[in-house]
Parts: structure tokens; sequence; C-alpha cells
């Protein structure tokens, strides 16, 4: 078993469930594409490795064009190669073929980010996947439960305005916070990649 957080956020919640369970904590990084003028709206998700998921409902509803998509993630595939580097010294992936995987992340709004990462683990032939994080919209929780084997959530809100409202502090992880975090859980990353 081994514990993904899908950074920054879900690195500090990954280290609390990595920590509780005694297993390898790591990251696999995906990368949000934001619509242009409203990043924080998802309309669609990348992963190392090639995987790419479009949130049809925004691209259709709001007829944003393919090379829109396309410039975005571009964007978006730079910074993934550069958290890469950042959290984990272009080390190996960790190898999760056949392993349980418990992902995790610090919220989950339109859940993009996270069907992504679930579609690039089945990619890599990860054995059973469980996502988990403190709080899911209700719609979204239903979407990712037919994407992972498990979904787990403390608060699954039918009224949900966004992560940041169900937290008391929700300041951004920083990249140094994410190595300190990884350090300190483990097992860095040498566990988790063997």
């Amino acid at each position: 078993m081994i514990v993904l957080a899908l950074p920054r956020g879900g690195v500090p919640v990954g280290a609390q469930v990595a920590h509780k369970l005694k297993v390898p904590l790591d990251v696999f990084v995906v990368r949000k594409l934001g619509l242009p003028g409203h990043p924080e709206l998802a309309m669609g998700a990348i992963a190392i490795g090639g995987a790419r998921v479009i949130n049809r409902d925004v691209v259709e509803g709001l007829r944003i064009p393919g090379l829109v998509i396309d410039a975005v993630a571009a964007q978006e595939q730079e910074e993934l190669r550069r958290r890469r580097h950042a959290y984990r010294d272009d080390l190996p992936a960790p190898q999760v073929h056949g392993k349980t995987i418990i992902l995790v992340d610090d919220g989950i709004a339109t859940g993009s980010t996270m069907i992504v990462a679930v579609a690039a683990l089945r990619q890599l032939e990860a054995g059973k996947i469980i996502v988990a994080a403190p709080v899911i919209p209700q719609s979204t929780f239903d979407h990712i439960r037919q994407a992972a084997d498990e979904v787990v959530a403390v608060i699954v809100p039918e009224d949900f305005q966004g992560v940041g409202q169900w937290y008391e502090d929700f300041s951004q992880t920083t990249d140094d916070e994410v190595r300190e975090l990884l350090a300190e859980t483990n097992h860095l990353i040498a566990p988790a990649a063997a």
C-alpha cells in the first residue's frame, strides 16, 4: 500500500494518512486545466505519463475551442515537469503495479484532477485505487465513485461553494513544505519507489 498525495495541498493531508497507516508517502503530480480568466474552474486535467481528462460539461457548455485547451495543457505540462523535478529530483515514479493506492487531496471540487489521477494510475496498472479527501461535494463524490474502487470523505455536502469554505486556514502549501513533509513522513521517496 502507498499513499499518493496530489501536490501541493494534498501532501499535508496525505502525510497524516500515511503516518496513521504507517505506509509510504509519495506525490502523484497532476495539473488542473483551468479556464483562462477563471483558473479555479477546471475544464480538465493532465498527469505525468500523458493521461488527460476533459470536463465535457464545462468545455461544451462554454464552447471552449480545442486550441485553448491545448494551449493551457502545454503550459500545465511545463508545470508538471517542474513539480516532478522539485518534489522528486527526477527519481523514477513510484512503483504502483498491483499495489493498493490511497490517492489523497485536501478536498475535491469538480473532480477533474482526481479523475485524471485515477486514469493515470489505471494506465500504470495500479491495484485497488482508493480516493480520499476531507471534503467532496455529493455530485463529485458520485462521479469519482465510478472511476475509483472506493471513495472516502469526512464531509460530503450538498451545498458546496469551494474546498476553502471547509477549512479554518486554507493557505497555500509551498514547494518547500511539500519536500519537508515528504522527508519527515518517510520514507522520503526511496521506500515508495521500491
